[in-house]
């Protein structure tokens, strides 16, 4: 699975999220090499998934913290989760549905999202706004115990959505 480890920055979230929005605009204007916008799409969703995962391991950090947890901190990664969960559904045009078994696949430019992101759309965009929301919930949380439950939450619903929407090499 790609992965691209760095330190949380709100700058770098305000970037991917910049850089999702043209690459929108640009599908839509549809005016280049269609097989360089579907690979383009793909790359960006990965991208937007990377900074997701980067943010819910450090949430995860902190609700596991034993320790008196730093609310404030946590507030921001969650609220980073729930603005790019309500745009990550929208990185999904139908000519990004490329999976094929068994595939030599390049791991930054291939998919791994599974046929049926497509077939049952409205269930996968349901699962990204019920997760967002549960973020938002998350990052105005005002107890500890509250923030925990919906990190635990959280995390349960992405777990959920990959093992629908998300193809390995191995399956």
């Amino acid at each position: 699975m790609f992965a691209l480890k760095t330190a949380y920055s709100p700058r770098r979230t305000a970037m991917v999220l910049g850089c999702a929005a043209v690459l929108a605009v640009s599908l839509a204007a549809s005016a280049q090499d269609q097989a360089t916008l579907t690979k383009d799409a793909i790359f960006a969703r990965k991208i937007l998934m990377d900074a997701i995962g980067t943010n819910m391991d450090e949430l995860e950090t902190i609700a596991g913290s034993d320790k008196s947890i730093n609310l404030t901190e946590g507030h921001e990664h969650a609220d980073n989760i729930s603005i790019m969960l309500m745009a990550f559904p929208h990185l999904f045009p139908a000519n990004t549905n490329q999976w094929k078994p068994d595939a030599t696949r390049d791991p930054g430019r291939d998919t791994y999202a599974a046929p049926e992101v497509w077939s049952k759309y409205a269930d996968f965009y349901a699962r990204a706004a019920s997760a967002s929301k549960i973020a938002y919930n998350a990052s105005r949380a005002t107890k500890e115990e509250e923030f925990k439950k919906f990190v635990a939450e959280l995390r349960v619903g992405c777990d959920s959505c990959h093992g629908l929407y998300l193809k390995t090499d191995t399956k």
